[in-house]
């Protein structure tokens, strides 16, 4: 076990030199993405952490797809797909608190497990649905008015891109569920995804697109909706 271990810590240093060659992280972000993956093993073991990276593989991945055509319309990021070390925190920083929690009090361990999931589905769902939305979507909509609006802009939403995000957060729940069995569980960490999303472009629409809040802060909540949608059906 404890080689298995060293070898996890030499896969995590490697994802950070390959995230940084590969440009797909700034080195900031780097460093602090190897401490969320860390913190998400030592709290979440094996599966928490491949949950992690499937998140990272689905986000780059979603990200880097059809860059051309988000730059034209202004839906890119501003690093051209490279993430930063706040867009890294905003994400996987509610996974990280909660396997620290977890590794520090391991008799709240699955509770702490399942709300990560929720956190990372919600992740998950807003990422895919942002990222492919803007190239899927036929349809636009502003989530509050539901007028046609312009893709690309905060709070604005299609089918497609909201179906997709569900579908991004059914990945993640099927790959929790392989670790800690299928149960109802699969069903509410898909809801977290969807309602973290809901939430996301709710803020984006109302207090982002007012500058009241940046989109780093937007994505972190829609995080923590995620993880709190879990531990109110756990305790329900």
């Amino acid at each position: 076990m404890i080689l298995y271990n060293y070898l996890i810590y030499f896969f995590l240093l490697a994802g950070v030199a390959l995230s940084i060659i590969t440009r797909k992280l700034t080195i900031g972000a780097a460093l602090l993405g190897g401490v969320i993956g860390l913190l998400v093993f030592k709290g979440g073991g094996y599966n928490g952490l491949i949950i992690l990276a499937l998140f990272f593989i689905l986000g780059s991945g979603a990200t880097g797809l059809g860059l051309k055509r988000k730059q034209e319309i202004g839906a890119a990021d501003e690093n051209k797909g490279r993430r930063t070390a706040g867009q890294v925190m905003a994400n996987g920083g509610v996974a990280a608190i909660l396997g620290a929690i977890a590794w520090y009090k391991p008799e709240h361990v699955h509770l702490m497990q399942l709300m990560m999931a929720g956190s990372l589905a919600a992740a998950t769902a807003d990422t895919l649905s942002s990222e492919l939305g803007t190239l899927l979507g036929r349809r636009f909509y502003n989530i509050i008015t539901f007028k046609k609006d312009q893709p690309g802009l905060d709070g604005v939403v299609s089918l497609e891109g909201t179906l997709t995000g569900a579908a991004g957060a059914a990945i993640i729940a099927c790959v929790y569920s392989i670790g800690h069995g299928w149960n109802s569980e699969l069903l509410w960490i898909i809801l977290a995804g969807i309602i973290g999303n809901l939430v996301d472009s709710i803020l984006g629409a109302t207090l982002e697109r007012k500058h009241l809040i940046g989109n780093n802060l937007v994505n972190f909540l829609n995080t923590l909706t995620g993880a709190t949608v879990c531990m109110l059906f756990l305790k329900v």
